[in-house]
C-alpha cells in the first residue's frame, strides 16, 4: 500500500483555517445549523477548494473532535496518585477552569456534541474517558478510604468539578449578562470553587 504524499506547507497552512473557521461556526450554531458554506466563508476560501481538505461537514467535524479530546483528558490525566489529595484535586479543578478561559469554543462544541447524544464521539467516551475516569476515581476512593479527604461518590465528584468549571465557557453569555462586564467570572470563580472543594474534601 502506497503511503499518502506528505501535505505541503499551503496545504496545512489552509486545513488550519478550515479547521479553525468550522470551530467558530460549530461552537455558535452547532452540528446542524453550520453549512459548508459558512465554513467555507468563514475560512476565506470557496466550497470546492474547502472539499478538497475535507471530504464532508462530517470529517471537519470529527477532525475537531478528535484533536479535542486529548485537550480535554490532559487535566484529569495530571492528576497524581501520590501527591497530596486536596492539592492535586484543586489542581485539577484549576486546571479545569483555565480550560474554560483558553479554549471556550472547543467547550461549547463538546457541550453540544453531548447534547445531541455524543454521535461521533460516543465510542471514545465509553472507552479512553470511562477509562480515565473510573483510573482516578480509584485513586480518590484510596485517598478517602485513608481519612485523607472526606468521604463522597468519587465519580460523582469529578461529574461536579466538570459542571461547575465547563459552565463558565458554555453558559459564558449567562454568567456576564448577571456579573456585568467589569467582573472576571473566571477569577472570582477560582476563589470560590476553591473554597468550595476545601470545604468538602476537608474530613
Amino acid at each position: 500500500m502506497t503511503a499518502p504524499k506528505p501535505r505541503t506547507r499551503i496545504q496545512e497552512k489552509n486545513r488550519a483555517r478550515v479547521l479553525e473557521a468550522a470551530l467558530e461556526v460549530f461552537s455558535l450554531h452547532g452540528f446542524r445549523g453550520a453549512t459548508l458554506d459558512a465554513i467555507a466563508s468563514e475560512a476565506g476560501l470557496s466550497k470546492p477548494n474547502l472539499l478538497y481538505y475535507f471530504a464532508s461537514k462530517e470529517d471537519i467535524h470529527v477532525t475537531l473532535l478528535e484533536g479535542l479530546v486529548d485537550t480535554w483528558l490532559a487535566p484529569l490525566r495530571e492528576m497524581r496518585a501520590d501527591g497530596d489529595p486536596q492539592s492535586e484535586i484543586l489542581a485539577y479543578v484549576r486546571r479545569k477552569l483555565q480550560l474554560s478561559r483558553d479554549f471556550p469554543r472547543e467547550s461549547r462544541l463538546f457541550a453540544q456534541e453531548i447534547v445531541q447524544g455524543a454521535p461521533r464521539m460516543i465510542q471514545g467516551l465509553s472507552t479512553d474517558l470511562k477509562a480515565l475516569v473510573d483510573e482516578k476515581a480509584a485513586v480518590i476512593r484510596i485517598w478517602m478510604a485513608s481519612g485523607q479527604i472526606a468521604p463522597s461518590d468519587p465519580h460523582h465528584l469529578i461529574f461536579s468539578i466538570w459542571s461547575l468549571t465547563q459552565h463558565y465557557a458554555d453558559f459564558d453569555v449567562q454568567v456576564r449578562a448577571v456579573l456585568g462586564e467589569d467582573r472576571d467570572p473566571l477569577a472570582e470563580a477560582e476563589i470560590f470553587l476553591e473554597t468550595l472543594f476545601s470545604r468538602l474534601l476537608t474530613p
